[in-house]
């Protein structure tokens, strides 16, 4: 950019802060000469760093601050000088001391201590503690202390001026509470470039500059005549990171979206569920190996939950003898306490199986659920044990595997994008037939997308008091998400880390 052009995208600030960097490089020297606060001159000088026109290096300096008690100290004198002033002339008690010197107990203790590792006083023992000056200490008051003459000082100080007399003051000032305070400051020091040594050779004061234009400038006609501030439309700006919905909470809304759109009412279920509702209603043997898959975290308190006696009932002769559907049953001993066993829900599905129990349920119908599920595994890229599954229910009489294929169809449409589908044979211990639905994503191939099946008469009829076709299915939503969002580990979909939360693509 042109040096004329450059010297017009100058904010008032930059004008007042860049013909001090002529003379000095120190930033609260910067700030004392330009009258500006800190944070306008740190403003400033960060402008004109993204203009090149100066460079900023980091300088680490340690800074001594005065604090509460070292300002009083500085208008009052210190406490041990108070002291040998009143005692000067004649001993004096304790309680004397306190009332002539303005000083408190606490004061008169800690004074004493350093007044005597002086030499300054002697203490006289008696019934009552009676101090005396000593010609030592006599030569302290005529000549002051040196940690008074550093409280004179300007603050804040860098340690690195100090004379060595300074720094025994400091040394011992350090030890005394709330007077002085030393930290390492991070100084920003600004070196002119050639770009910075050019503009000061040319004249930046162009009289009066609008940096904006508002109704009232426009109709007064105030903006005639007067220079405007040019604007880089290119520089480098801090991003604004404003408020948004974490992007897998954003991604569950679409799907629920979807779902919506495709006619479906939402189903909800409890977090903490019962062995029954869960595992027994599905008509999954307690006895039984499938149940493993299931990896579930059981709750210790408390640990059983409170069920229909009825509906248990129903289940539980389904369980060990069947019922008209023509089954006959598992042939067990069904256990009536450990079907109330309380776990964390392992499947959706169990939100699919209070549906079919509800007097909510409308025939025909169609539901889905978004139900976040537990289950124990090893955390890595691609497994999780706290997870979510989207899955549903379509109750309608005569329909068929048919309308499944059609739905699963639909499904790999709206949520991978492409029609090319497969249907796998699979076994889920509830369905009957049941199978895979695998559709080819136009970036990825071929991914599985879930399960599906028609519940099998033993899960129906318990449940919803007669029997009629339920098509069951369910989609592993975070492997999607996964897709959909672009992420390659499955953990970010629940990251709290804020820098990846910012750039994280939203659906």
């Amino acid at each position: 950019m042109e040096i004329k052009k450059l010297i017009e995208t100058l904010h008032p600030l930059e004008r007042k802060v860049l013909p001090v960097l002529a003379n000095t490089s120190r930033f609260f020297d910067i700030v004392k000469e330009t009258g500006l606060q800190e944070v306008e001159v740190m403003r400033a000088l960060q402008w004109l760093q993204n203009k090149d026109i100066i460079t900023l290096k980091d300088s680490y300096k340690e800074i001594i601050e005065i604090e509460e008690f070292g300002r009083i100290y500085k208008e009052k004198g210190l406490p041990e000088k108070r002291i040998l002033s009143v005692i000067k002339n004649k001993p004096l008690s304790a309680d004397e001391i306190i009332k002539t010197a303005s000083i408190n107990k606490d004061e008169l203790n800690a004074c004493t201590g350093i007044l005597k590792s002086k030499s300054a006083i002697i203490i006289q023992k008696g019934d009552n503690l009676v101090m005396a000056i000593t010609e030592q200490g006599i030569r302290f008051l005529e000549s002051g202390f040196i940690e008074e003459r550093f409280l004179e000082r300007e603050f804040p100080v860098d340690s690195s001026e100090l004379s060595p007399e300074e720094k025994s003051a400091v040394e011992s000032l350090k030890k005394r509470k709330s007077l002085i305070r030393i930290f390492v400051l991070r100084e920003k020091i600004p070196t002119l470039t050639p770009i910075g040594k050019e503009i000061l050779r040319s004249d930046i004061a162009i009289g009066e500059i609008v940096d904006k234009v508002d109704s009232a400038i426009l109709k007064s006609g105030l903006w005639k005549g007067k220079n405007f501030r040019r604007f880089d439309i290119k520089i480098n700006v801090p991003k604004i990171h404003g408020g948004r919905t974490q992007h897998y909470r954003a991604f569950l809304d679409y799907v629920r979206r979807k779902f919506t759109a495709l006619g479906f009412e939402e189903m909800t279920g409890q977090i903490v569920e019962s062995n029954f509702w869960n595992m027994d209603t599905l008509f999954m043997p307690q006895f039984h190996s499938a149940r493993d898959i299931h990896d579930a975290y059981y709750i210790k308190e408390p640990k059983y939950g409170r069920l229909d006696k009825e509906l248990v009932q129903r289940v539980k002769s389904e369980h060990e003898q069947g019922s008209e559907t023509g089954s006959k049953g598992w042939q067990y001993s069904f256990d009536s306490e450990l079907t109330k066993r309380l776990l964390l829900r392992t499947q959706g599905t169990a939100c699919s199986s209070r549906m079919l129990a509800s007097k909510e349920l409308k025939i025909p119908g169609k539901y889905f659920a978004i139900a976040r599920c537990f289950r124990y595994d090893v955390t890595d890229a691609t497994h999780n044990c706290d997870f979510y599954q989207t899955e549903g229910i379509i109750v309608e009489e005569g329909i068929d595997f048919r309308h499944l294929k059609g739905l699963l169809k639909l499904f790999a449409k709206e949520f991978a994008g492409t029609e090319e589908i497969k249907i796998v044979p699979a076994y889920f211990p509830f369905t009957e037939p049941s199978a895979e639905l695998h559709a080819k994503h136009p970036e990825f191939g071929w991914i599985e997308l879930g399960g599906c099946g028609i519940f099998r008469p033993e899960v129906v009829l318990p449940l919803l008091g007669r029997e009629i076709s339920v098509l069951a299915w369910g989609i592993g939503i975070d492997r999607i998400a996964m897709f959909k969002l672009g992420l390659n580990d499955i953990r970010q979909l629940f990251s709290h880390d804020l820098e990846f939360l910012r750039d994280a693509k939203v659906i």
